[in-house]
């Protein structure tokens, strides 16, 4: 009897507990919460970024060229598409040195970093250190440097030797990326596959690539982030009709900043959220094997 007593009690403790606990949620939900400082820093951080770019997309609507809004108009936007072919040129000389170079440097970082991660070499540490420089120097030191070597060797100024300097300052982050996705791997894969009789190809290609894949996608849109928006290397190693978008857009503001850029940027902004919704999927699906 005193057995069921107590076990009664303690479930009616349970359930007044229970019933307090709903009180209080109630309660609190009653009250508007106030924000905290951290959330109160936050919210006036993301006004910070954010609002440039709302002025920017609002005004690329404005019929006028300056400031003041005189009322909207999309004639900024027909004057994008029908009326701004050198422009569209440098946008899509951005994107090819963008893609190639990414690419190249994808591919270089990757089999980089799984070479100086699986091997044991007596330059291993030279290796790696030398590999992080791009990311450390001064980009103005990067692009005199490059620019003197191109004059030394006799090669012409032109895409190539921007999409030869593009990649020489993204395989640092491809190559840290990829580092990081193998410090995390569990070697026993690799014995097990040679076990099964994996050669070293089919080791690399069937399961270390794979697994590195989440590493590898990261770098490779990293890259293409950098390279699009590079300024400074760019202005030293572009030659006469190899001009991309940063440097086009840099001698059209000393005349004044053209509603036309305002337009291109709003279109790169949605297709860059349109690029980013697509990937996100993706990148999930590729994260989680």
């Amino acid at each position: 009897m005193n057995s069921k007593n107590g076990i009664l009690a303690v479930i009616t403790s349970f359930k007044l507990g229970q019933s307090q606990g709903e009180a209080s949620r109630h309660a609190k939900r009653a009250f508007p919460r106030h924000f905290s400082f951290s959330e109160t820093i936050f919210i006036v951080t993301i006004v910070f970024l954010f609002l440039p770019l709302l002025v920017l997309i609002l005004y690329s609507f404005n019929t006028s060229k300056g400031m003041k809004w005189t009322g909207f108009s999309l004639v900024w936007y027909e004057q994008l598409f029908l009326h701004s072919r050198d422009l569209w040129r440098a946008f899509w000389n951005s994107i090819f040195i963008a893609v190639s170079s990414a690419a190249t440097a994808t591919v270089l970082g990757t089999l980089g970093a799984i070479g100086v991660n699986w091997y044991r070499f007596k330059l291993r540490n030279y290796v790696q250190a030398v590999s992080f420089l791009p990311m450390v120097l001064p980009e103005i030191i990067i692009g005199v440097s490059l620019s003197i070597f191109f004059a030394g060797v006799g090669m012409k100024l032109g895409l190539l030797t921007i999409f030869i300097a593009h990649t020489t300052f993204n395989l640092p982050f491809v190559f840290l990326m990829v580092m990081a996705r193998l410090d995390e791997f569990d070697f026993s894969i690799i014995e097990a596959a040679h076990d099964l009789g994996a050669g070293e190809g089919q080791t690399l290609w069937k399961v270390t690539i794979p697994i590195c894949m989440p590493g590898i996608v990261s770098g490779f849109l990293t890259a293409i982030t950098i390279s699009l928006e590079d300024f400074v290397i760019t202005y030293f190693v572009a030659g006469p009709g190899s001009s991309t978008l940063p440097l086009y857009i840099y001698s059209a503001i000393r005349f004044g900043v053209s509603p036309v850029i305002n337009a291109l940027s709003v279109v790169m902004i949605l297709g860059t959220v349109l690029l980013t919704y697509l990937l996100r999927n993706f990148l999930k699906y590729i994260a989680a094997k």
